[in-house]
């Protein structure tokens, strides 16, 4: 794997205003890619009705959109160690902005793998962007600050998937309340899918222009910030899976980004049945943003709390929480089924980074390596919520959220391995 470390800012008594600007910079990138990949939340609910997709064809957009961090991670840190952060960053962004307009043709074609495949290529820009953004942020000052730098940014990313769903269920999911109930068949259906999907289409070339305007003034910017890299073999880095703490720590990233990304993706369906809020497509879609709100709040509530606390054992702690909620939702109706699953987003907040600490924890000079292998496990995201799909398929949605609650328990489990500080190297 390509592991990039380390840089500079050009410029002397100009490196402070240059260095302002570029986290300025770097905090977009984390609103743009957090909100873009939480609009899946979105758009899931509206391709699975205007093509009578069941739940686990529906997880075909996660599949495709996650299934790009296992592709495109490694070849991505390569491109930065040859272009550098922010030329890289330009590609990530512009990556995103084609993925975007692929939309375009793909509402023409009226086919669901058309869309697929945009979000793809969406995915494969984030992809980038993330390799980028991480370990920039990290770079783009003092070393004892940096954990504090990347936090606020990824409440930054949080910020973006709190937002972005409310206006995307505004915008695309707004028509399905008014849609003819699947009495029409042939061209009147052709038709009627080749409308609604141009609501999606245009959606997209707005988010597409947005990008190509940052992209740009990225691109201005592009000399402020001189790269240091060092590198290692893919190999090298997958000597560290030998490690059993890190071993279960990336299998953990795997499920929590599973499990997370699977509740997102089902909790308009869930809130829009008869049994828990019956909401219309369109409010339903906005809930979707006190899923992602919970975990912005709950962000900030667990950095405090961590301070003075044990991280595994409140990791076990959250995660017990989640597995409470997820049991309150599956086994009662009405309010407490709609809310104890928007409520899980709350428990989630913390999970990522105490994970990705504790997992780290003892690798010393080799935890860049380990930060590479820990993004390919993002493919949780693909993998997860096509399982959960198919189990709601086979034995109904309440019961699908199995799938999650097993990820949960998982994750706790780890809390309690990694509750000991590991030894070193």
């Amino acid at each position: 794997m390509a592991l990039v470390g380390g840089g500079s800012v050009e410029g002397g008594a100009a490196a402070g205003g240059k260095t302002f600007g570029l986290r300025i910079a770097v905090f977009g990138l984390f609103f743009l890619f957090g909100g873009i990949t939480s609009l899946n939340d979105v758009l899931i609910p509206k391709l699975k009705s205007l093509f009578s997709l069941d739940y686990r064809e529906a997880m075909m957009v996660q599949f495709c959109f996650f299934g790009a961090y296992l592709l495109f991670s490694f070849p991505a840190g390569i491109i930065v160690q040859r272009a550098g952060y922010l030329r890289t960053a330009v590609l990530g962004l512009a990556t995103m902005a084609v993925g975007c307009l692929l939309f375009v043709p793909a509402a023409h074609s009226g086919l669901f793998p058309a869309f697929l495949g945009a979000l793809f290529v969406v995915a494969v820009g984030i992809t980038i962007v993330q390799v980028v953004a991480n370990p920039l942020i990290s770079a783009l000052g003092k070393p004892e600050t940096a954990s504090s730098r990347l936090t606020f940014a990824q409440a930054f990313n949080s910020l973006g998937t709190t937002i972005m769903p409310w206006i995307g269920a505004s915008i695309i999911l707004g028509a399905i309340a008014h849609e003819p109930s699947g009495t029409l068949s042939g061209a009147e259906l052709s038709a009627y899918r080749a409308t609604e999907a141009h609501v999606i289409g245009q959606a997209y070339v707005g988010i597409a222009i947005v990008l190509l305007i940052v992209a740009g003034a990225i691109w201005l910017g592009r000399n402020a910030y001189r790269d240091g890299t060092r590198r290692a073999r893919f190999t090298d880095a997958l000597s560290l899976l030998a490690r059993p703490r890190f071993a279960f720590g990336a299998a953990c990233i795997f499920l929590y980004v599973g499990a997370e990304v699977a509740i997102g993706s089902l909790l308009a369906s869930w809130l829009m049945q008869s049994d828990t809020l019956a909401l219309t497509p369109e409010t339903a879609g906005k809930h979707i943003s006190y899923y992602w709100g919970g975990a912005l709040i709950g962000r900030f509530i667990g950095a405090g709390v961590l301070q003075k606390t044990n991280p595994g054992l409140t990791l076990t702690a959250v995660t017990t929480g989640a597995c409470l909620l997820l049991l309150a939702a599956a086994n009662t109706t009405g309010f407490s089924a709609g809310w104890a699953l928007i409520a899980v987003g709350t428990m989630n907040a913390i999970m990522f980074p105490t994970i990705f600490t504790l997992a780290s924890d003892g690798l010393g000079d080799r935890a860049a390596e380990g930060s590479g292998l820990i993004c390919m496990a993002i493919v949780g995201g693909a993998i997860v919520p096509l399982l959960t799909g198919w189990t709601a398929d086979h034995i109904g949605l309440a019961r699908a959220l199995t799938v999650p609650f097993a990820c949960y328990v998982a994750i706790g489990a780890f809390g309690l391995y990694a509750r000991r500080p590991a030894p070193a190297l």
